[in-house]
Parts: structure tokens; sequence; C-alpha cells
């Protein structure tokens, strides 16, 4: 087994609660669960949105929300095609709070660089 794929096996995968309560009902807020954003995920991204990292938009966000968003059980909660749809016609601001708790782990430059 290659090294790559040894330390893959050594990582621990958290998944990160996303509360929306523009989403939810009488019980209490929504909440979706997303795994951490890989560079596979940021690859597939920017070849749909080549400007993803610099200036994201609104259909950015909600293909980022499609590829990651999952139950509690981990199994995917939209697909790509009607869900799509549907998120598109949602109000800009609660797209994009749920696509900035997604990327909340990510740390900018400048805050790499003061560790």
């Amino acid at each position: 087994m290659g090294l790559a794929k040894e330390l893959r096996k050594r990582r621990e995968v958290k998944v990160r609660e996303v509360v929306v309560p523009e989403w939810g009902d009488d019980s209490g807020a929504f909440k979706l669960y997303s795994r951490p954003i890989t560079c596979y995920d940021l690859n597939v991204l920017q070849k749909k949105h080549p400007s993803f990292l610099t200036n994201t938009t609104i259909a950015a966000m909600v293909d980022l929300i499609i590829m990651k968003a999952e139950d509690q059980s981990g199994e995917k909660l939209f697909t790509a095609a009607d869900d799509k749809i549907e998120l598109m016609g949602e109000q800009t601001d609660v797209i994009s709070e749920i696509a900035n708790q997604m990327f909340a782990e990510i740390e900018s430059e400048e805050d790499l660089a003061k560790n």
C-alpha cells in the first residue's frame, strides 16, 4: 500500500453539523451534515465553476451543497438534477449561510501564516 493510502486511513474525518433555521419546523431548526471539503471536491467544483475560490456564485454554492449535504446517517440529501432547480429558487442568504457553514473549517492563507 502506498503512503498516501496509509495516511488517508489514519485521518479522522469529522462530520460537521449545519443548522438551517429557515428550513425548520415546529420541532426546531433543520440540520444537515457535511464531511470536510477535500481537494477532490474543490477540483470538481472548479471544473464547473472556474473562479469558485475567488468569485463564488450562488450556482457554485448550490453545487457544493448538493455534493456535500448528508442526513445524520450519511445518506446524500440531494440529487443533482431535480434538487438543483429547487435550491436555485431558495433565498440567497440561506444558500450562502449553508455554504459558509460547510466551508467554516477551511482556514484562509492569512490564518495559516499566523500558525
